[in-house]
């Protein structure tokens, strides 16, 4: 069996972050090992998030029970400050897939990372990556183009991100710039794939970006072609908002389970 990792973040409404995470490595068949980086919380009487960083040592020391025994590639996610950055780019085995989600924020919160942190992903962490995997705002930020209007800008963006040494780099589309139709953009360094597809109206559609590098990095792990892992990945994601669940009144996660229709799994039956 592949075995895949996160160091990420932990959510506690489940829906984004490392518990994304492993939700996605399962239906992938792989079996996920973590280290929290941090927890957000989120406030059952306004909605906001808040952000609680872990002490270095706890994350160093999960870090070396992650790596205990061999892994297959390896996915980070919210890594908020610069310390966390190096120790997580100090510790990462040079040798394996590394697939980084640059989180600098999330829906409905302020940003998580501040400029000193950004500077660190672009300087420590991408220049070893496999993959990044940038929504439009966070493209914006890590290419310092600011806000993305257009696919000819996503293109640019692309091209200096994959400047700082991360040899492949997809950028989410969201609905920003088509109501009907979203595109996510792949840059190996030389050419553009385009993998455009239909906007689902939900609002139920937090956690979609982890879910997105998870299935990726799962896939990786399983030995999928760079491009077919990014193609099932989109699918994986689009089964997953498609059926996205209200799960409390401020916020509506996908169902990690859509792809695979985990939720028929294991019903009760008294036909024997």
């Amino acid at each position: 069996m592949k075995k895949v990792a996160t160091i990420a973040g932990s959510d506690a409404t489940g829906g984004g972050g490392l518990e994304a995470d492993l939700k996605t490595f399962q239906e992938f068949g792989t079996f996920g090992l973590a280290a929290i980086t941090s927890i957000v919380n989120l406030d059952p009487n306004n909605g906001k998030h808040h952000l609680r960083l872990l002490p270095l040592e706890l994350i160093r020391e999960q870090i070396a029970s992650v790596f205990a025994g061999p892994i297959d590639a390896v996915k980070t996610g919210l890594l908020p400050s610069r310390e966390i950055i190096a120790l997580v780019q100090e510790l990462i085995p040079k040798d394996i897939p590394l697939i980084v989600d640059p989180v600098i924020g999330g829906k409905g919160t302020q940003d998580f990372i501040k400029n000193d942190q950004v500077q660190a992903l672009r300087e420590e962490l991408l220049p070893q990556a496999l993959i990044t995997t940038p929504n439009l705002r966070e493209a914006g930020i890590l290419s310092e183009l600011g806000e993305l209007t257009s696919e000819k800008q996503m293109q640019e963006a692309a091209k200096k991100i994959s400047l700082l040494g991360v040899k492949n780099v997809v950028i989410k589309g969201g609905a920003r710039f088509d109501s009907e139709q979203t595109l996510d953009l792949y840059y190996d360094g030389r050419d553009f794939r385009r993998y455009p597809h239909p906007v689902i109206d939900t609002p139920y559609n937090h956690g979609a970006g982890c879910t997105f590098a998870a299935a990726i990095t799962s896939a990786i792990a399983k030995n999928y072609p760079l491009e077919q892992a990014i193609t099932l990945a989109i699918e994986f994601v689009q089964s997953a908002i498609a059926m996205g669940e209200k799960i409390n009144p401020y916020v509506g996660h996908v169902w990690h389970g859509a792809y695979t229709h985990g939720e028929k799994r294991l019903e009760y039956s008294d036909e024997q």
